[in-house]
């Protein structure tokens, strides 16, 4: 069921996996039946009532996704987000280690000297 979309206005509306694979069966669907890419994401799109440039995007990564097309697929992006949350975490625990050590350096010195 096709709802409102205000022209030229981005939404924030956050579309389901489910969603969004009917949207790219329905544009391979259409490419298929018209032997044509022309229009075919724009059509869908009004259809569903779902922003054409979403609707684009969703096929684009669906075809690296299933290597119709080169790029980084969604399990190599999720797998990089992860790892670089992983080297930030990495760096703030060595941050703190640096500075616990430093300070217990310090301390020992100090107790040290008298």
């Amino acid at each position: 069921m096709p709802r409102e979309v205000s022209k030229g206005k981005p939404t924030t509306r956050r579309y389901s996996d489910q969603e969004k694979a009917a949207a790219v069966r329905m544009v391979r669907a259409l490419r298929a039946e018209l032997g044509t890419e022309h229009g075919t994401v724009q059509r869908v799109a009004s259809q569903l009532g779902y922003g054409t440039e979403s609707v684009r995007l969703w096929v684009r990564q669906a075809d690296i996704d299933d290597g119709h097309a080169p790029g980084v697929t969604s399990s190599e992006s999720a797998r990089m987000r992860e790892l670089e949350q992983e080297v930030r975490e990495l760096r703030r625990a060595n941050e703190v280690l640096k500075r616990t050590a430093s300070f217990f350096g310090a301390e020992l010195d100090r107790q040290h000297k008298k």
